[in-house]
């Protein structure tokens, strides 16, 4: 993947890659700790460089929900979109809303050539909802 997207392929590369694959959606801190079970001395700004080339060449994709830390996926190249858990912070892919893209007809384009649309639902996971049995 690295070589195909005209990167050199470094121990630091093929571990921030691996990890982001084996964590999706997970933010920098996260990462860093997966990197460092495989290269113990890797610095911080290392992979934050790291994070930002692979996002540069299209491997990565970084999403930011709205109060929360940047998250990143090894999912591109299609148009899906993220569930976000109010409660805990989990987030999830969805595939794009059913029907010839829809979401990537916006109203008024304003001049704009739209190729991407990002959209993120927000409500509780399945762990957060209370369970009306429960409440009873």
């Amino acid at each position: 993947m690295l070589r195909e997207a005209a990167l050199r392929v470094t121990r630091p590369r093929v571990a921030v890659l691996s990890a982001v694959h084996d964590h999706p959606h997970a933010d920098t801190e996260s990462i860093i700790g997966a990197v460092r079970e495989v290269l113990p001395k890797v610095s911080h700004q290392a992979v934050y460089d790291v994070l930002r080339a692979l996002t540069a060449a299209g491997l990565l994709r970084r999403i930011q929900p709205m109060g929360s830390l940047a998250r990143y996926e090894a999912r591109v190249g299609d148009n899906h979109h993220h569930l976000a858990c109010r409660s805990c912070g989990v987030v999830a892919d969805v595939d794009c809303a059913v029907g010839a893209a829809p979401c990537l007809t916006a109203s008024d384009a304003r001049g704009f050539t739209i190729d991407e649309a990002e959209v993120i639902y927000w409500g509780l996971c399945p762990d957060c909802t209370p369970d009306p049995a429960s409440s009873t």
